[in-house]
């Protein structure tokens, strides 16, 4: 691991500041709207994320922002619509529709507790490098496992060589918690 960013970051910290964000979110909009979303099916929920993906990608090579909301938000939602599809491919399509929000935050807690040891064990091994990436090259990564997903999809989930649809969400997952943390230190 690069002892530099291990001196100046605490990526642990950051990650988990991101997630709180992104989770709170989650758990106002379940307060409000319930678990709706468990009406989605996979490929609802993947379009879902490859609009906010898109969207960004859009302002970023245009410059101009004509809806005015914030590319954070957009950020933040993938996370959440990654977690609600990891939490989908878990229950479901047969499941209880509707969660008590204690039940829906367990399991939301659940699959970012996946995820951020997963992204512990790549930060690990890659040595922080997406320190280095352009947020531009991360969102270009989430739009390929976004085609990745949907190949997959198409496929009725038969892979040959492939992980799952769950790697790639998680992957989804730990791009869009980066680009949030780049952000924040753009910023400072």
């Amino acid at each position: 691991m690069n002892i530099s960013y291990m001196q100046q970051y605490n990526t642990a910290e950051e990650f988990a500041h991101e997630i709180a964000a992104c989770r709170k979110l989650f758990a106002q909009k379940t307060h409000d709207y319930g678990t709706s979303w468990r009406v989605l099916r996979l490929p609802s929920l993947t379009d879902q994320i490859f609009i906010k993906a898109n969207r960004i990608r859009s302002v970023q090579e245009s410059g101009e922002n004509r809806v005015g909301e914030d590319v954070r938000a957009e950020f933040v939602a993938m996370v959440n619509y990654a977690v609600m599809a990891l939490i989908q491919l878990e229950l479901g399509p047969d499941g209880e529709q509707e969660l008590p929000l204690e039940e829906a935050l367990a399991f939301y807690d659940k699959h970012i507790g996946i995820v951020t040891a997963l992204m512990t064990d790549k930060n690990h091994d890659y040595g922080e490098a997406w320190r280095e990436m352009r947020i531009s090259s991360m969102v270009d990564l989430i739009l390929m496992k976004l085609r990745r997903i949907k190949q997959i999809e198409d496929n009725k989930g038969h892979t040959i060589v492939s992980e799952g649809v769950e790697g790639s969400y998680s992957d989804i997952i730990n791009y869009a918690l980066f680009c949030l943390i780049r952000m924040t230190e753009e910023e400072l």
